[in-house]
């Protein structure tokens, strides 16, 4: 069960992507709410195959194609952020009322973590003034091992294999 603001967020972004369709003409699918439903109602990052697996284990008939397509519309209208941390696989998440952070992400393992630290936004606001430049938002990666590495000779992903 969605908490308040959690459904107050869900309305609007259905309200905005069941506009951004009808301004595009694209067609209104109960398919492409559900997807909408699913992005917005977990938290993190996510690729296409993982969601895709996750909608078919709650028997929702959605095809591989259908996720690309929407996904590539949500990402259109601002609903949705793509992300390329160092491999093959594009990861995306949710956009709309969801706080600017930044990234650390373990090499080895995969492993994203979120940062917020208001200096960089100070960064941001200092650089746009000095440079007179309207900054809309920004992209932050680290890429290192995570503590683990450290603490156990071996991350996550490595344990894993021995």
């Amino acid at each position: 069960m969605l908490s308040e603001p959690e459904t107050e967020i869900f309305e609007n972004v259905k309200e905005i992507f069941s506009n951004y369709l009808g301004e595009h003409g694209h067609r209104k699918t109960p398919e492409r709410f559900a997807i909408l439903s699913e992005v917005y109602s977990s938290n993190g990052h996510f690729d296409i195959e993982s969601l895709y697996v996750q909608m078919k284990n709650k028997n929702y008939r959605v095809s591989r194609a259908t996720l690309y397509n929407t996904i590539e519309l949500l990402l259109d209208c601002k609903l949705v952020t793509k992300h390329q941390f160092g491999k093959n696989i594009a990861h995306f998440e949710r956009s709309y009322k969801y706080a600017q952070h930044d990234h650390l992400i373990c090499q080895d393992c995969g492993k994203v973590f979120e940062f917020c630290d208001p200096r960089i936004q100070q960064i941001q606001n200092t650089a746009g003034e000095i440079l007179g430049f309207n900054i809309i938002n920004h992209s932050l990666n680290f890429y290192g091992n995570c503590k683990k590495l450290a603490e156990t000779g071996g991350c996550e992903r490595m344990n894993q294999k021995n």
